[in-house]
C-alpha cells in the first residue's frame, strides 16, 4: 500500500497562476497546505526542456505534480520524472474543460473513456512509488447521474487510486470556456458527500467556491480534505487564517513580514535572469481587504515592469515595496 499524504487543505492547481513563483510566495504565508503544479502536459515532459519544466525549489514542498495527457507511455514517463524531481504525488487532470485540451484528448473529456484512464493510472504506478491521484468533476455535459460517477470512481479504484480529489461541479465540454465552467454549472456537494460514504476508506477531497474557514470546517466534518482555487489566488492571506483556524498554527508571518521574506528570493531570481513582474504580479491580492489595498495594487502596476537585471533598481524598488504597506496599510 502506497502511503498517502494526507493534507486537510490544499491549493488548487490553476493554470498561469500556480507557477513556482507563486507557489515560493504562497509556503511563506502557509506551512501546512498541500501546494499543486499548473497542469503540465506530458507530451511537453516528454520532449521538452525537463528541467525547466520540473524544477522547483525545495521550500515549496510538500508539492504535488498535475499532469495531463492520455497516453498511458507518456504519462507513466511524465510519473516516473515527477518522483525523480522530488515531488510528492503525482497527479491526473480529469476536469479541466478547456477546448483546447479536448482537442489534445485530456482534461474533462476523458470521463467518457474510463477504460482508457484506467490503463494511465496503471502505467503511471507501475513506474512510480510516489501516490498517484485524480482531480476530476461530477460530470460532463448531459450525464450527471450519480451512478455513472460512482461507476467512474470504482474504475479508476480498481488500479489502486485511493485519493479523489472532486470539483463539484459538471463540466460542459464545448459550449463553455473555462471561466464559464467555473461559475455557471452549480456546485452540488451533496454529491461528493455521497462519494465518501460509498468510499469510506479512500481519501476524497472536495473542490469548488470554497472562501471562508467557516465553509472548510464544514466541508471536514463530511470529507477527507478541502482543495481552494480562486479564493486564494485572489487574497492569498486567506492562506493565514486557514493555518490558524484550521491546523492551529498562530506563528503566522504578518504581510509585510511574507513581503521581507520574499525580497531574497526575488534578488536571487532576477539575478537568474528572471523579470521581476513575473514574481510580483502573485502578490497583488496579499492586501485585499486591508485599508489602502488599491495602493499596493498601483503601486505595484506602476513600478514592477522591470525588464532587466539591474539589482540598484530592484533595491530601490523593493525599498519602496517594504515602507508602502507600513506607510499605508494595517496588517
Amino acid at each position: 500500500i502506497i502511503y498517502i499524504m494526507i493534507r486537510k487543505v490544499s491549493v488548487a492547481p490553476m493554470m498561469d497562476c500556480t507557477d513556482r513563483h507563486e507557489r515560493y510566495f504562497l509556503r511563506l504565508i502557509s506551512k501546512n497546505t498541500l501546494l499543486y503544479t499548473e497542469m503540465i502536459v506530458s507530451e511537453a515532459i516528454d520532449r521538452g526542456d525537463k528541467k525547466k519544466l520540473l524544477s522547483f525549489n525545495i521550500n515549496e514542498k510538500p508539492l504535488a505534480l498535475q499532469v495531463g495527457g492520455s497516453s498511458p507511455k507518456l504519462l507513466a514517463n511524465a510519473a516516473k520524472l515527477g518522483e525523480e524531481f522530488g515531488y510528492d504525488e503525482i497527479n491526473l487532470n480529469l476536469g479541466c474543460p478547456s477546448k483546447k485540451v479536448q482537442k489534445n484528448k485530456f482534461g474533462a473529456c476523458l470521463m467518457k473513456e474510463p477504460d482508457l484512464v484506467a490503463e494511465c493510472l496503471s502505467e503511471m504506478q507501475n513506474s512510480t512509488s510516489l501516490p498517484v491521484s485524480i482531480k476530476t468533476r461530477i460530470g460532463y455535459d448531459d450525464i450527471e447521474d450519480y451512478e455513472n460517477l460512482y461507476n467512474f470512481i470504482s474504475k479508476l479504484k480498481s488500479t489502486g487510486v485511493s485519493k479523489f480529489i472532486i470539483h463539484a461541479r459538471k463540466a460542459v465540454l464545448g459550449k463553455f470556456t473555462p471561466k464559464q465552467n467555473l461559475n455557471i454549472p452549480p456546485l452540488k456537494y451533496e454529491v461528493v458527500y455521497n462519494l465518501k460514504k460509498d468510499f469510506k476508506n479512500d481519501q476524497v477531497i472536495i473542490n469548488g467556491g470554497i472562501t471562508s474557514t467557516d465553509q472548510i470546517k464544514e466541508h471536514l466534518n463530511k470529507v477527507d480534505g478541502v482543495m481552494i482555487g480562486r479564493a486564494v489566488y485572489h487574497s492569498p492571506y486567506f492562506l493565514a487564517e486557514i493555518e490558524k483556524y484550521i491546523f492551529n498554527n498562530n506563528n503566522v508571518p504578518t504581510r509585510q513580514e511574507v513581503i521581507e521574506c520574499l525580497i531574497p528570493y526575488i534578488k536571487k531570481e532576477i539575478s537568474n535572469g528572471t523579470q521581476l513582474n513575473q514574481i510580483m504580479r502573485h502578490t497583488l491580492g496579499l492586501f485585499h481587504g486591508q485599508t489602502g489595498s488599491s495602493f499596493w495594487k498601483r503601486y505595484l502596476s506602476e513600478n514592477l515592469c522591470v525588464r532587466d537585471a539591474d539589482i540598484k533598481k530592484i533595491d530601490h524598488i523593493m525599498d519602496k515595496v517594504k515602507l508602502a504597506p507600513q506607510a499605508h496599510l494595517v496588517g
